[in-house]
């Protein structure tokens, strides 16, 4: 009987067919970093099916196998930055903390993505499980600091409002109030911005933010004190 052939050994194993290595597989995690980057680099008008597609490196067809619509893509892009705003400091500090510590984080992570402000802002919560649960964490806060049930949206939508709005202002030019030729039409303008002055280590930005939050927590914790009495 001839001896039985033993691998690597007096005989050749089949080559390895030529060709790229597998794709890792598409999903959910890389469609959303692909939508952040296109918009961060390209602007929001980038962001299309057909060039999320091309920047993923795979057919449109490939892409609607995972998402539906852009509507569906824009929601997985909201629940990714919901999910990195900071709600830690509603279960560990006393509410009027919390809320500075949590619209400092909600400036932060907007800041850096400003074209995707105007979407969000009106774009529904529904099914987006982080988004979600960002919220709570606010609102569980809201109710153990003694708020009425029915006055905490209205306040967490206030704060929203300025903190959008604050994540502009932290990308303005440094230049944005110089009255130019106008200056002789607008002394009493041009006078406070030259004399604008902020506390040691805060840039423009940040003081205008440090400001205007100290003032609406004093104003909402006085709203909270007046409807408790």
């Amino acid at each position: 009987m001839p001896p039985v052939p033993v691998k690597g050994v007096g005989t050749k194993t089949a080559p390895r067919r030529a060709g790229r290595p597998p794709r890792a597989l598409l999903g959910h995690a890389q469609i959303t970093r692909a939508a952040l980057r296109l918009v961060t680099r390209d602007g929001y008008k980038a962001l299309t099916m057909s060039g999320l597609a091309k920047s993923l490196n795979v057919a449109p067809s490939a892409l609607y196998n995972h998402v539906s619509s852009k509507q569906d893509v824009l929601l997985l892009v909201e629940d990714a930055l919901m999910g990195r705003v900071d709600v830690s400091a509603f279960t560990e500090r006393p509410w009027e903390e919390a809320v500075r510590l949590w619209a400092h984080s909600y400036r932060d992570v907007f800041s850096a993505h400003l074209p995707l402000i105007p979407v969000i802002a009106l774009l529904p919560v529904t099914n987006a499980p982080q988004t979600i649960t960002m919220y709570e964490a606010v609102t569980d806060g809201f109710l153990r600091a003694g708020w009425p049930q029915e006055r905490i949206i209205n306040a967490i939508v206030a704060l929203e409002s300025f903190v959008f709005g604050s994540a502009y202002d932290v990308n303005a030019p440094g230049d944005i109030f110089a009255t130019g030729e106008l200056e002789d039409a607008a002394p009493h303008f041009t006078a406070a911005v030259a004399r604008r002055g902020n506390p040691a280590g805060h840039n423009d930005a940040d003081a205008a933010f440090a400001l205007g939050l100290d003032a609406m927590v004093a104003g909402l914790a006085a709203t909270l004190a007046s409807a408790t009495r």
